[in-house]
């Protein structure tokens, strides 16, 4: 009779196993490379100390780590509420109906065939411009769709290239003002305005185009480059944080890792 209970796996078992290794994905992806990792694994001690002093009958630490615990939802929802955030914003602008189909956000159930960016043509062109001093404000897309910033420039739909990034922010051109945003290795908007973090003590020698780009970063999980107009300096910003990097090679990597 055990054994017939124990083999009594159903089809909504399973869904239910699935959609919980989903659920861990996602948390995963949104804590990597963070500092919240370290908070998250603080709190898994915590738990793992309150459940072992529960079978101990250790009633002194068991009290502590019980107080602990009672608050601990409070607790997680202040510390992780950037992340927090983040997963709301990314399951919120899931288009079911639209192209941005839900299964898209599902990168290990993406099709070898289907386009990816082309992370050196985006960092030749950095190179490019920052010889030049051209200012430029690059973001790329991931999991959070940007469709609700599109409409605050011109939509398009070009190809990622060289050439075209650098027209695009090209001094001259009608284009250069305000940020690309790229999804799928197709420039999808120029001229877009981001929402500017006016909060994180941000170095001066950065102007408005580096606290767009943590800006926008904080808010969703897009990736975001920016070459100094003044400077000629290229910052790579994810998370709301400069990530630093030797060089363009270990930079392209870098990028070329986080959208894996």
């Amino acid at each position: 009779m055990e054994n017939l209970q124990l083999w009594d796996f159903r089809f909504i078992d399973f869904v239910d196993v699935f959609l919980v290794a989903i659920l861990l994905y996602y948390i995963y992806k949104l804590v990597k490379g963070t500092v919240a990792i370290n908070i998250f694994i603080g709190i898994l001690i915590i738990y793992v100390a309150w459940q072992v002093t529960d079978y101990l009958n250790m009633r002194m630490l068991y009290g502590i780590f019980n107080g602990f615990m009672k608050v601990g939802i409070i607790a997680l929802i202040v510390v992780f509420q950037p992340e927090i955030r983040k997963f709301l914003l990314m399951v919120g602008s899931t288009n079911i109906g639209g192209k941005r189909n839900i299964f898209k956000n599902f990168k290990f159930l993406k099709n070898e065939d289907q386009t990816s960016t082309d992370v050196d043509a985006i960092i030749n062109a950095c190179n490019r411009m920052a010889t030049t001093n051209t200012g430029a404000l690059i973001v790329i897309e991931r999991n959070n769709n940007l469709d609700f910033l599109t409409n605050t420039g011109d939509e398009m739909n070009i190809l990622v290239s060289q050439p075209i990034i650098e027209s695009i922010f090209f001094k001259n051109s009608p284009l250069h003002d305000g940020a690309i945003i790229i999804d799928n290795n197709v420039v999808k908007a120029t001229r877009v305005i981001l929402p500017v973090n006016n909060e994180k003590n941000i170095p001066e020698r950065f102007g408005l185009r580096h606290r767009a780009a943590v800006g926008i970063t904080e808010k969703t999980d897009a990736l975001a480059l920016c070459v100094s107009e003044e400077t000629g300096q290229i910052s790579y910003i994810k998370g709301g944080e400069f990530v630093i990097f030797k060089d363009t090679d270990e930079l392209t990597t870098k990028i070329k890792e986080d959208l894996a």
